[in-house]
Formats: C-alpha cells, sequence, structure tokens
C-alpha cells in the first residue's frame, strides 16, 4: 500500500479525535493528501478498509457498544466506577468524560462522511483503471451503502432524531437540523435493501453477484469480515424490530434462516460460544456481521473489548471487575437445571464455568468471552482480541421467535425458540414451566446474548409489548430512552436541540 493511500486511512481515523467549528464536528476528507487518491484499484481498496475500520472504532471506541447495550440496562453492577454507576443509574448527564464521549455522534459520522465520500467517487477509479471493473464497484458501493444506513440506525437507536447526511461536504457548511427518528429509519431500511440486493453470500468464492477473487485475495481473508446479504438481511430484522413491524420481521428472519447454509453460517455449541479460541476469536461466517480484533495481524489492544469491563480475578491480574452481576442476578436469570451456560448442582455448585467464574467469590465473574493473548504465559499481559457481534443466527432465531409470537404464530415462535433452548441443552418450551411465550423468549435472547450489546434495545421492545412497568413506560413515552447530545455538539449548532428529556 502506498504512502498516500496510508495517509488516506489515517486521515480518516483522525475524524475520530479531531474537532472544527462545522455541524457535525468532522473535519474535512479533501485535502491536499486526497489529490492523489481516486485514481487506482488500490485507492478504493484503502477507503474500503478505512470506513470498516472507523465503524469498528466507532463501535468499540469508549466501550461504546456495551455500555450502550450491556450496561445501561441496570442488570450489571459496578463495584468502583462513578462513571458507570451513573450509567446503571440513568444519570446520562453526569459530568464524566466517558459520559461526554458517548453523548456525541463526531465518531458515527466519520462513518457516514467516508461512506458518502466513497460513493461520490469511485466512479472516478471506474474510470481511471481498467483493473476496477464493474461488479467490483457494484459489491464495493454496496458495502458503502450498507455501513452508512447501519451508522444511522445506530444512532437512531442511541439519540433519536439526528441530521441526514448523505453528501460529502467540503470546507465549512450550514449546519443542519436533526431529521425525525422515523425518517431516518424508513431512508436506512431502504438503503440496506438496495445493498442487499447487489451483495454476495461470500467473496471470492464463485457467488454469482461476486465472481472471482475480490481484491485479489482468497476466500479466507474475506471470511467473516466484510457485509454480506446475510449480514444485511439480519441487520433489517434488527431495524424492522426497532421500527415496531414484526411482519418484516418476520420476512427478513426467514431469508437469513432459508438461506444461512449459502453463507457457511450454523448454530453454534456452547463450547465453542465460550471457549478462549471460539466463537468471538478472530474471523468467522458465523459472525453474521462482526468486526475481528486479529492479534495475528498486530490487531489484538488493552481496550475496546467487553473483557476489559468484565474480566478480573482469577481468570486476569486485575482485582476487580469493570463491572459484574450480583448472584441473586444470575440465579434468577439462569433458573434451569442443566443450562450449559450456567447452572447450580443440585449441591448449589456451579456447573460449567461458560459464563460464569469465581461464583462463590465476592464478585462473579462474566467470563463468557474471553479472548486474552499472551494470558498462559503472562496473567498480566491482557491484551485482548475478541470481535465484537453485532448479530449471529441464535440471535437472528430468537427475533423471529419473537416476531412470529407478536404476529399470532404461536406454533412457529415455539420451534424458533426451541432450536436454542435446545442448543443449550434445556427441555422443550412448556407454558406451565416457562410461562408467557413472549417473556420465555425475552428470557431467552437475555441468556444467550448476554454481554453482546443487546438488552438494553430488548427491553424497549419488552416494555412496549408489555407496557407493565411505570417507571420503564414512562421513560418511552418522555424519550428517556435515548442519550443526551453532547454540550460541544449543540454548541457548534445553534440548529440542534437537546432531547428535552435530558433539558
Amino acid at each position: 500500500m502506498t504512502g498516500n493511500r496510508i495517509a488516506y486511512i489515517l486521515m480518516l481515523m483522525t475524524l475520530l479525535t479531531t474537532g472544527c467549528k462545522k455541524i457535525l464536528d468532522i473535519d474535512s476528507t479533501r485535502t491536499v493528501g486526497e489529490k492523489n487518491m481516486w485514481n487506482k484499484l488500490e485507492d478504493t481498496r484503502a477507503a474500503l478498509v478505512g470506513t470498516y475500520a472507523l465503524t469498528r472504532a466507532a463501535l468499540v471506541d469508549n466501550n461504546a457498544h456495551w455500555i450502550y447495550g450491556d450496561v445501561r440496562s441496570g442488570e450489571f453492577a459496578s463495584p468502583t466506577r462513578q462513571d458507570l454507576k451513573a450509567v446503571i443509574n440513568n444519570d446520562l448527564s453526569a459530568s464524566y468524560p466517558v459520559m461526554d464521549a458517548l453523548s456525541n455522534w463526531r465518531r458515527w459520522y466519520a462513518v457516514v462522511n467516508a461512506a458518502n465520500i466513497f460513493l461520490e467517487r469511485a466512479g472516478e477509479v471506474r474510470v481511471a483503471d481498467p483493473r476496477y471493473t464493474e461488479n467490483n464497484m457494484t459489491v464495493d458501493m454496496a458495502q458503502m451503502r450498507f455501513l452508512r444506513a447501519f451508522a444511522y440506525f445506530y444512532m437512531a437507536r442511541i439519540w433519536g432524531d439526528v441530521p441526514l447526511i448523505i453528501t460529502s461536504h467540503d470546507g465549512t457548511f450550514e449546519n443542519k437540523p436533526k431529521d425525525s427518528k422515523d425518517r431516518v429509519l424508513a431512508w436506512a431500511e431502504q438503503e440496506m435493501l438496495k445493498a442487499a440486493a447487489d451483495l454476495p453470500y461470500k467473496y471470492s468464492a464463485n457467488d454469482i453477484q461476486q465472481p472471482g477473487n475480490y481484491y485479489n485475495e482468497d476466500e479466507n481473508r474475506w471470511n467473516g469480515v466484510l457485509v454480506r446479504k446475510l449480514t444485511a438481511y439480519a441487520v433489517l430484522a434488527h431495524v424492522a424490530a426497532w421500527q415496531g413491524n414484526y411482519p418484516d420481521v418476520a420476512s427478513y428472519t426467514k431469508f437469513v434462516m432459508d438461506n444461512y447454509n449459502k453463507g457457511a453460517n450454523s448454530y453454534i455449541s456452547t463450547e465453542t460460544l465460550c471457549a478462549p479460541n471460539g466463537f468471538f476469536y478472530e474471523k468467522k461466517y458465523n459472525h453474521l456481521f462482526g468486526f475481528n480484533f486479529d492479534y495475528g495481524h498486530q490487531d489484538g489492544t488493552f481496550t475496546g473489548h467487553l473483557e476489559e469491563l468484565t474480566l478480573a480475578e482469577p481468570v486476569v491480574s486485575k482485582s476487580l471487575p469493570d463491572i459484574y452481576m450480583t448472584k441473586d442476578s444470575i440465579l434468577s436469570i439462569f433458573n434451569e437445571d442443566k443450562d450449559e451456560r450456567f447452572y447450580l448442582d443440585t449441591l448449589g455448585r456451579p456447573g460449567p464455568e461458560r459464563y460464569f467464574a469465581n461464583f462463590n467469590g465476592k464478585y462473579p465473574i462474566f467470563s463468557k468471552v474471553k479472548v486474552i493473548m499472551a494470558a498462559t504465559t503472562d496473567p498480566s499481559f491482557r491484551m485482548f482480541s475478541s470481535a465484537v457481534v453485532f448479530t449471529r443466527l441464535e440471535d437472528i432465531t430468537l427475533l423471529r421467535a419473537e416476531a412470529l409470537a407478536v404476529l399470532g404464530e404461536r406454533e412457529g415462535a415455539i420451534v424458533s425458540l426451541n432450536t436454542i433452548r435446545e442448543l443449550r441443552k434445556l427441555k422443550a418450551y412448556d407454558e406451565l414451566v416457562n410461562g408467557d411465550l413472549i417473556n420465555a423468549i425475552f428470557h431467552e435472547r437475555q441468556r444467550e446474548l448476554m454481554g453482546e450489546g443487546h438488552r438494553w434495545y430488548d427491553l424497549i421492545r419488552y416494555n412496549r409489548l408489555r407496557p407493565n412497568n411505570q417507571k420503564f413506560k414512562e421513560l418511552i413515552s418522555r424519550n428517556g430512552i435515548y442519550w443526551p447530545i453532547s454540550p460541544t455538539i449543540l454548541s457548534q449548532n445553534p440548529l440542534l436541540q437537546q432531547n428535552p428529556y435530558w433539558n
């Protein structure tokens, strides 16, 4: 990769940390260093990889994905970190650096801006370099279209209304007010559908929509790394669920479950799910949408992983975890015998310690995800290499169960629920034992997807369906489910207003 292309990727990454006086705190990417971009095949590859890197950074910066999705649910406790205690208590306007960082949408608009530029300029490479085929450009642009739409979906779940910007800007431009979350989500769904039409099931695997080796690399290079057709439909199911559009959830999840073998995906054993070198290690087709940190490519880090929050002694040499789950909470959630993820035997001893280690200690350690480099030789060397996985087949199966249950298709919902229950060695669903079907489905999602960034959004969907919790009902009605907008962003754009709940 040439110096100019490396500089371009670095330039994209600086968008996460630099400030300016424009609407979204994004520095212009049309700088002198870009004059030599958009001429060659290598330029599009660099820009493509750079946009994926920005998306991964937006997810993991300040452990955002897990704080938004797991910590805010209030089901974990924090022994010492006051900022995490504030999140748990829904005190999101508290004055802590992490809170301000997580209230700032700059890192997501960096993704949007990078994708906008790619979509506007990739055609220049098509004209200038005959190696950049029409198919290569079509597949590239489908990925950029999806990543941009995913960024807006993610922001709409965090902040609600956000500015919808679908063209790049050079220099200073006029401030823009927020667009309604409904409009943003509708646009994101249509963009994902357009992307899905052009995406292959696999790359460099003789897929009819992407023949030959993609960027001259074999299938193993792209396995589980890039957005593909099943990715688009899996995330579309989440978009539709957030909108409460359960007929579309059923349709999108059916597509994934009818076609997952084409993408070399499969259900995962509990042992594989929780093994140190198992599901969360490196890149895999089973990551329907994920971002790997490949230690073999010097991509392990000390931060930006769930393990940074959850692990402590005896798993790693850290005295206290940042977050943990109390014993009472664990036992209320894992309340069925022989659950391969966690259960207590008749003598009160924990079964296989896959989800939790040190259960009988003061702080049970949530150890479901534990990809620790060099831990066998030096436990004090806490470098992690786990992938962040947004969705997987088990998630989609349970989302389908949720949709079918809401739509009154009880038999199909039970079949999907039992697929996961049986996978984890639980008995088939029985209403007399497991209670209301919708409650049982959300309970299974709580167990299966714990620590994967879903719980807060699941709670919102559940409380929309079952508005029995008065406190949560009020939070939804007053839009308190969204985060405040960072004062830094508000100070730069007078057309933006703070989310009313946080005034």
